[in-house]
Order: structure tokens, then sequence, then C-alpha cells
């Protein structure tokens, strides 16, 4: 008997390759703007339709800083790491994509990239690259993300930039919001170094409304009688105030006490530790 073999096909289904969903600016739509542009702070943005901003900030400080924010509209659901490329835009035929670093995904948070990687973002959108940012997305597994920065109109702003963060004060708040001063023996002359920290602090009052208050603590050693101390510390309080006043800050601004020879830090029986309690504090708070 003759047997009948039936050959069956068995179809499986495979997984669809993941597509790509792209976020960038048209290009006659492509902004670049300075939006922040002062002695505290620089920051560029470039807007993403649909996805948030790209941001380039760098802030006064002792040491050249730049750090880059990709702000999201939809922020990750969970944990990941994205690869972030330069890529060559359809005009630049031939030219390939350059892997640049990989960008942390955390969990309700923005992404963001240090120094090293923020400059050369710039650099290459500077030649006319688009830094791309791809990850898995975290709503579909079936897609991942892509979110490109356009280079059109970026030089202008750029350049803008640049010479904003040329004119960054080289120090922090953090480097002045609680100064101590010295002062030469029995006067209110300030010694050279703290004549300096003054300007400094002066500097950064002018540039930072948000500071509505400064607090100025007077002290002396315990040399001389308890009167004679109690009014040298307000002379020495009331000339950091009119040194403040003579360089543009409100006098409303700064509050003065003069303590006198109480509250010392240091023995006042030797000269040389004896100068550490006359000494002028002034302290600081950001609203």
């Amino acid at each position: 008997m003759k047997r009948t073999v039936l050959a069956l096909t068995v179809l499986i289904a495979l997984p669809v390759t993941a597509g790509v969903r792209h976020y960038s600016a048209d290009i006659n739509e492509s902004q670049w703007q300075l939006t922040d542009s002062s002695r505290l702070q620089c920051r560029l943005e470039h807007n993403i339709p649909g996805y948030g901003d790209a941001m380039f900030t760098s802030r006064a400080s002792k040491q050249l800083n730049l750090e880059f924010e990709l702000d999201m509209l939809s922020l990750p659901s969970e944990y990941g790491a994205a690869a972030v490329y330069s890529a060559p835009p359809e005009w630049m035929p031939g030219q390939m994509q350059r892997r640049l670093a990989e960008m942390p995904i955390r969990k309700q948070y923005n992404g963001d990239l240090p120094q090293k990687t923020a400059w050369t973002m710039l650099s290459e959108l500077e030649k006319g690259y688009w830094p791309t940012i791809y990850y898995q997305d975290w709503y579909n597994r079936y897609d991942r993300v892509a979110v490109e920065l356009n280079a059109s109109n970026f030089i202008g702003e750029y350049q803008s930039f640049v010479r904003c963060v040329s004119s960054l004060l080289k120090f922090s708040f953090e480097d002045i919001s609680y100064s101590v001063l010295q002062y030469k023996k029995n006067s209110d002359e300030f010694t050279r170094a703290s004549e300096k920290k003054l300007s400094m602090i002066a500097q950064y009052l002018r540039e930072d409304p948000g500071i509505e208050l400064v607090l100025v603590d007077a002290y002396t050693d315990s040399w001389g009688g308890s009167w004679h101390n109690r009014e040298l510390s307000k002379q020495r309080a009331q000339r950091v105030k009119r040194f403040f006043e003579e360089n543009g800050i409100d006098s409303d601004r700064i509050e003065t006490t003069a303590h006198g020879e109480r509250r010392h830090i240091a023995d006042n029986a030797r000269e040389v530790t004896r100068a550490k309690n006359r000494r002028v504090v002034i302290r600081m708070a950001k609203s």
C-alpha cells in the first residue's frame, strides 16, 4: 500500500525588527537660543519638537565647566543606557557616524552628559554634524528612539555662547558664600587678601539679585577696653557696608552686627593666634 505523505508548511512568527522613532527639528525650523547670558551662567538651548530641549550650560567657577542636559517631556520609566553618536546629515554623503559616549538613563530624571562629551558635541555641531542619542524606548519594547540635534542655525548662537562663557566670573557662589575677612591690628584696614575677597563678593552681588540679604558680623581681639573694641568692631562692619554701597550694592541688602571682643575663635595670649579674632564674617544665602 502506498502511503501519501503530506508536506506541512509550518509558519513561525518571528519578531519584527524594531522600528526607530526620530525626534528632530525640521531644517527650516531648527533654532538655537542663548537663553541665559550673564557672568554667573550661560545656557545654549535647542528645541526638539515633540520631545523636549537639549541644553548646554556653563556656570561661574574656578574651573572651566560645561554640562549637557536632555530635558525630556516624558521622563524615563526605568533605568538603562543611551548611545551618543555624531551623525552626518543627508547632505554629507559618504561620511560615517562616530560613537561619542554612553549616556546613563535614570528613572524619572533627565539625561545628562559630563564636560568632555558636551564639548565634543558642540565641536561636532560646529562642523555641521548632528549629535544623536539612541536608546530603547521604555514604553514600547518594539521601538528604538533617536533624538537628533540639528546643526542648522547653530553657528551664530554658539559664538555668542562662547563669548558668554569667556566672561563668566572665575569663582562660584560656594567660594564666597561664607567668607572671613582679616584686619590689621587696632584698625579697620583690610589685609590685602581680604580686599581681594571683598571685591569678589561685591562682583557676585552685582550679578545675582537673588541674594537678598548679606549678614556682616564684626569681631575684635580682647586687647584694649571692651568699649573700644565694641566701637572698633562697628567701624569694621560699617567699612564693609560702605564698600558694598560704593560698588553699587543696595544698603538694604546688607545687615551688620558688631560683636566687639566676644566669640573668640583663637587664643588671645599670642599675637599669631590673636590676629584670627580680628575678623569680619560675611554670610549669604540665595532665595
